[in-house]
């Protein structure tokens, strides 16, 4: 079930009457989950399932769920799922027959897209890339094939080094648009074309959560 991504406001009804609801809640860590769950006076146990230990979780909280327990996943924020832990136990939980109901809300991804300003019709996800130099510029190389709006997702301390290998492998012309802060007060969207953004970026030393979407859709091979 998704949860806010930095703007409490954004948690649905239905994604606290589920919290309230479940007998368990599992998470990625435990200091994040206790504070969304204290925000609306929510108290339950938890189990943590993350990158480090989701074999081992995710057969325990299996188990429990056979048991006739109900859960409700959760991650850090937003939507599980893309990029995080837990479809190893969602995949447990249809092949044994158990329901699994997605309860939809806030996704930095979404909101990215929709703010924008690009033709919606189609994208491409790319998810995250390799931290490693080569490996990364390979990637980037393969996504320059994808005539597609391209979704990229990073951690803050390594936008200036992607903003400069897309420009390296894109071309200096091909428009981007980065989506800071999501839903905070500080949420600001930054376009222009990579050489543009490039230079801003490191001028002003800009960091922050954020989403990079690359506007690959009329760039031509070279």
């Amino acid at each position: 079930m998704s949860t806010p991504i930095g703007n409490y406001g954004d948690i649905t009804f239905r994604a606290i009457e589920t919290l309230k609801d479940a007998d368990f809640i599992i998470c990625e860590e435990y200091k994040e989950a206790k504070r969304i769950l204290s925000r609306f006076n929510i108290e339950k146990e938890l189990i943590s399932l993350n990158e480090h230990n989701e074999n081992e979780a995710s057969t325990e909280i299996f188990r429990i769920i056979r048991e006739g327990k109900s859960a409700a996943l959760i991650s850090d924020c937003g939507t599980p799922l893309f990029s995080d832990p837990g479809t190893q136990l969602v995949q447990l939980c249809i092949d044994a027959g158990i329901e699994v109901i997605p309860i939809p809300g806030a996704s930095s991804i979404m909101a990215a897209l929709a703010g924008s300003g690009f033709s919606l019709k189609r994208f491409y996800y790319a998810g995250w890339l390799s931290p490693k130099t080569e490996i990364r510029k390979k990637e980037l190389l393969r996504l320059k094939g994808i005539k597609e709006l391209i979704v990229v997702m990073e951690t803050p301390y390594r936008l200036k080094t992607l903003i400069s290998d897309v420009e390296k492998s894109f071309g200096s012309s091909v428009n981007i648009v980065i989506g800071f802060d999501l839903t905070l007060p500080t949420e600001k969207f930054l376009r222009g074309n990579a050489g543009e953004l490039n230079k801003l970026i490191h001028e002003k030393n800009l960091k922050g959560e954020f989403v990079f979407i690359i506007d690959n859709s009329a760039n031509s091979v070279k």
